[in-house]
């Protein structure tokens, strides 16, 4: 295995960890309810305080990758991580998940943009959406981890044990990130491939960057985009997916875990061919997210809003796969935004677009967890009219944000 491949594949373990921590409270959410005593509202704003976190500390992140790099800024994170991991594992209370969610949201935000601060050096722009394509192919499989895997783990032994574990093996990985990964070649072969614009644009300060990437109008098209992309995907696969399944569809936590999973598998599926979808068969960033997010919006409309609980199981099974294949058009989110800036930019522009992207995540979890409690609860769980009105949520914001973004303008590899 060449020095390339072999700092990819630490990064993608590392991203696969940071995922099964995000997805993860879909499906201790009830477990978490009935042992400690919380209510939706809580529950949503435990998973949203990740998401906060995770959005809040782009804002320096960007400035730092791009100043330290992704080796020694990526590392110190994990420790962090590691420090949130055992935090909530051993909570007695809410502060204390709270607190630990929020380290665990602060700790894994800078593993995907660390890697692909790192990949800007180690591999060619033509081969960048299909990297940014693989590593998010195998940070799902901590996605797959944590449904049906994790929800077996919790029947045996309780929800706190795996985070324990999931922490120490996170100790681990960052200790074998900071031995193996180096910022760039030694002899900056790869780099001399391409026409590298660090070259022709001096770097420039944190203000200046952001002015820059601020400024550009079709940033803030992508912005509104990626913002409802994932917050579509986290509020189904995340958080509200798993409870909507169990109270209302009536199955059981391994059967929910189970349908979440072909979620996983397919947007696992989808990120593989990416880079070949836009590079090849659509040849545009544009108009694969336009297709992508727009498939994802007619399936959330299907799943979420009443028609799902009529279908036959197999039939919502196969829409739960087609929703992941849907959503993983959204990694061509990265390949545009490096395309926009210069690469001195890189980590800038692109921490500032996963602002976007962690907030609506958190605050559409949040929001909709707020929806859902002001419904009675019954002992099934919540009424079907709650689910639908929170899902509606994240079913609108992405229609606006499809309908908008036609007007951006397209990249192309340089």
């Amino acid at each position: 295995m060449t020095k390339r491949w072999r700092i990819f594949a630490v990064f993608a373990v590392m991203y696969l960890v940071a995922y099964f921590y995000r997805v993860s409270m879909a499906v201790i959410a009830r477990d978490l309810a009935a042992d400690l005593v919380l209510d939706a509202s809580r529950i949503g704003m435990l998973s949203g305080a990740l998401f906060y976190a995770f959005a809040l500390a782009q804002i320096p992140l960007g400035p730092l990758l791009d100043r330290f790099g992704g080796r020694i800024v990526v590392s110190l994170a994990g420790l962090v991580t590691v420090a949130g991991s055992i935090t909530f594992a051993l909570a007695p209370g809410y502060g204390a998940l709270l607190a630990g969610r929020i380290l665990i949201g602060m700790g894994t935000a800078c593993v995907l943009m660390g890697a692909l601060k790192v990949f800007t050096n180690w591999f060619t722009s033509r081969e960048y959406a299909t990297i940014s394509g693989l590593i998010i192919a195998v940070g799902n499989v901590g996605n797959l981890c944590a449904t049906a895997p994790l929800a077996l783990a919790v029947s045996l032994g309780g929800w706190r044990s795996p985070f324990l574990v999931v922490g120490a093996l996170q100790l681990g990985l960052t200790l074998l990130l900071f031995r193996v990964v180096r910022d760039r070649p030694i002899a900056d072969g790869i780099a001399e491939e391409e026409p590298l614009l660090a070259a022709t644009h001096r770097p420039v300060g944190a203000l200046a960057g952001w002015g820059l990437v601020f400024s550009r109008p079709s940033f803030w098209l992508l912005a509104l985009l990626s913002f409802f992309w994932y917050a579509g995907y986290m509020a189904l696969q995340g958080l509200w997916g798993g409870p909507w399944l169990m109270e209302v569809m009536g199955l059981s936590r391994q059967g929910a875990g189970n349908l979440l999973l072909l979620t996983s598998v397919g947007f696992m599926t989808g990120c593989l061919f990416i880079g070949q979808v836009t590079d090849r068969l659509l040849k545009s960033r544009k108009w694969t997210l336009v297709a992508g997010q727009s498939l994802l919006l007619f399936l959330l409309l299907v799943l979420t809003l009443g028609p799902a609980e009529q279908v036959p199981r197999w039939l919502l099974a196969a829409f739960f796969f087609a929703a992941g294949l849907a959503v993983s058009s959204g990694v061509a989110i990265y390949p545009m935004i490096r395309e926009m800036f210069p690469s001195t930019l890189s980590a800038t522009a692109t921490t500032a677009l996963n602002f976007f992207v962690l907030t609506g995540a958190a605050v559409v979890q949040q929001v909709m967890g707020f929806i859902i409690g002001r419904f009675p609860r019954g002992p099934m769980g919540y009424p079907a009219e709650a689910y639908h009105a929170a899902f509606l949520v994240p079913v609108t914001g992405l229609a606006v944000a499809v309908t908008l973004f036609l007007f951006a303008r397209d990249t192309s590899p340089r």
